[in-house]
């Protein structure tokens, strides 16, 4: 992001902290997209300046948070300040800054599941699941790939609608993460920690699961070894589950849509696009198979 664009945020942070008693003076820049994340030095505060139109969104993020602490499940923690707060038309939230930490292990993320999806349904209005959100305009920006290949994701795409409106029964509905992979199931050096709560629904828990399923079975990025590892810590294989192939439909149908969308802005990735499609259309062989992350 360029300066001048940072700018309106470096207002809003400053505008923020002083509305709830932090300094913003020293402020850091941690990563400046959509989405940007400063660091207060010496206050161990992590701030968060969402965009526009995510203030229903940053508010239930923090109510989750307080759920998950006063369910002593390990995540990361806000700031005991009123919040969100709004500032440059953007809502603003506030974090304890976790410490050095790495992405997690298959165990660490099965830890995590296992203790969140044992506390049921919590009081808060977190919405429904929607494993599709963002799969139509991902595929609106996929300009990298041809018609025929775009044609072919949104028959894909509505063919899934239709298969989750009658997924098969499966464990009952519970808070799920939604997003949980190794970079938002992390581990400190006191153990797992659970952060980037902003996709928190409620929802089968096997969405959770497939995640860790997909990465073996598909994209191969983790061992059988890893994987039974797993399985083994949560109590569940979920590839056991009638419906799992509807969800990994859809698991994988976001990473090829995702990283689509990233190489329409960067062609550095449009090899990669292709290839994923390439892949899901048998023109690779079986799964699984090696693709590489998307930064």
């Amino acid at each position: 992001m360029t300066t001048s664009a940072a700018a309106p945020a470096h207002t809003a942070l400053e505008e923020a902290c002083s509305a709830v008693g932090l300094d913003a003076d020293g402020a850091e820049p941690v990563r400046l997209a959509e989405n940007q994340i400063w660091r207060l030095p010496g206050q161990q505060v992590i701030v968060r300046i969402a965009r526009t139109g995510q203030s229903a969104a940053a508010s239930r993020e923090v109510r989750v948070a307080r759920w998950l602490a006063e369910n002593d499940v390990p995540a990361v923690r806000v700031v005991d300040v009123e919040q969100p707060v709004e500032a440059g038309g953007r809502p603003v939230t506030f974090w304890k800054e976790l410490p050095s930490h790495e992405q997690g292990t298959p165990r660490d993320i099965a830890q995590l599941l296992r203790q969140l999806h044992a506390l049921g349904a919590p009081d808060l209005e977190l919405g429904y699941l929607d494993p599709f959100v963002r799969i139509a305009e991902r595929l609106q920006a996929a300009t990298t790939l041809d018609e025929a290949d775009r044609a072919w994701l949104h028959g894909l795409h509505q063919d899934l609608v239709v298969a989750w409106s009658d997924l098969p029964a499966g464990r009952a509905d519970c808070a799920v993460h939604g997003d949980a992979w190794p970079g938002n199931l992390i581990r400190t050096g006191s153990g797992p920690v659970m952060m980037d709560l902003e996709r928190f629904s409620l929802g089968p828990p096997e969405w959770d699961l497939v995640s860790t399923a997909v990465r073996t079975r598909t994209t191969g990025a983790v061992t059988a070894a890893e994987y039974d590892s797993f399985c083994a810590a949560y109590g569940f294989d979920v590839t056991d589950w009638a419906g799992y192939e509807i969800l990994a439909g859809a698991r994988e149908l976001r990473l090829v849509t995702y990283a689509a969308q990233h190489a329409a802005g960067n062609p550095v990735w449009a090899d990669q696009a292709q290839y994923r499609v390439d892949c899901l259309r048998g023109r690779h062989g079986p799964r699984p198979w090696n693709w590489k992350g998307i930064l």
